[in-house]
């Protein structure tokens, strides 16, 4: 068994300005529905504690979300890709999928 710890998959995003961003990739996965993969990223040296504002991107058409290459990172357009991207971070995250009862005392 090996003690290592995991490497924190890592990519850089350039913006319109040619600034490049640290992001460390939350997770990928691909939606059978919608024939894309996806990705989420956050921003590079937040705390664990610290709150980080997810992205979400489409991977390009046949990239492979367990072993992304990169290339242009495309924008997600539609709210059914949005409520389903919601619904896997949730799940990732572990929550119920309601947000809006951030004020239950149910914290299992």
């Amino acid at each position: 068994m090996a003690d290592q710890e995991p490497v924190q998959q890592q990519i850089t995003l350039v913006d319109e300005n040619g600034d490049e961003t640290l992001y460390d990739v939350l997770f990928t996965f691909k939606s059978e529905d919608f024939d894309r993969s996806y990705i989420l990223i956050y921003p590079d040296g937040k705390g664990e504690d610290e709150e980080v504002e997810i992205q979400a991107y489409a991977l390009p058409k046949g990239d492979d979300p367990s072993d992304p290459q990169g290339g242009e990172l495309q924008a997600i357009e539609t709210d059914k890709e949005w409520d389903m991207i919601e619904s896997v971070l949730n799940t990732f995250l572990g929550k119920d999928g309601d947000d809006q009862d951030d004020d239950s005392k149910d914290n299992q």
